[in-house]
């Protein structure tokens, strides 16, 4: 899963610091989803969604796996 975290933070001018006190996990742990080594859960997922204003959809892109 793909996401936009990277570009959001810096429309708002946060570091990874910030963002990860504004939704109460570590600067490890925004490093690691920004970088796709971590897909969060659905809780973190919301809470960084709506820290940008934004919908999951807005900030989480999923690439359907193909089949076949």
């Amino acid at each position: 899963m793909k996401n936009r975290l990277r570009v959001l933070r810096a429309e708002k001018n946060w570091s990874q610091a910030q963002l990860a006190e504004n939704v109460g996990v570590s600067r490890q742990a925004i490093i690691a989803i920004e970088n796709g080594k971590y897909d969060p859960g659905l809780p973190l997922a919301f809470k960084l969604a709506r820290s940008f204003g934004k919908s999951l959809e807005e900030v989480f892109i999923w690439n359907e796996p193909k089949t076949g």
